[in-house]
C-alpha cells in the first residue's frame, strides 16, 4: 500500500524559512512533487523532482524554494526560504505524475501540511 506522509509545516513570520518533508512507503517513484492550495483557490504546482536529478519549479518560487530528494530514504523535501504571506497554503506532496505540473496527472497524494506565513 502506497503512503505519502508530509511533515514540517507550521507558522512562520514573513522572511522566515521552513522545510517540508514527505516520506513515501510502498514503492519508489521517478517523479515526486509539491503542490499547494490556498483557501478559495485551485491547487497549484510548486516544484517537482525527477529521480532527484532534474528539478522543476513554478516561477513564483524560483530562487526561494528548493526541492531535494533522499532516494535511500524515499523522501522528498521542500526547503522554503524568504517566505511571504502569499505562500500561506496547505502544501501537498504528490507522486507518480506526468506531466509534472498538472495535479490531475498524479496518482498518489499526501494528506497535506499547513504553512502559515504571518506579516
Amino acid at each position: 500500500q502506497v503512503q505519502l506522509v508530509e511533515s514540517g509545516g507550521g507558522l512562520v513570520q514573513a522572511g522566515g524559512s521552513l522545510r517540508l518533508s514527505c516520506s513515501a512507503s510502498g514503492r519508489t517513484f521517478s517523479i515526486m512533487g509539491w503542490f499547494r492550495q490556498a483557501p478559495g483557490k485551485e491547487r497549484e504546482f510548486v516544484a517537482a523532482s525527477r529521480s532527484g536529478a532534474i528539478t522543476y519549479y513554478a516561477d513564483f518560487v524560483k530562487d526561494r524554494f528548493t526541492i531535494s530528494r533522499d532516494n535511500a530514504k524515499n523522501t522528498v523535501y521542500l526547503r522554503m526560504n524568504s517566505l511571504k504571506p502569499e505562500d500561506t497554503a496547505v502544501y501537498y506532496c504528490a507522486a507518480d505524475g506526468a506531466p509534472f505540473g498538472n495535479p490531475r496527472s498524479y496518482n498518489y497524494w499526501g494528506q497535506g501540511t499547513q504553512v502559515t506565513v504571518s506579516s
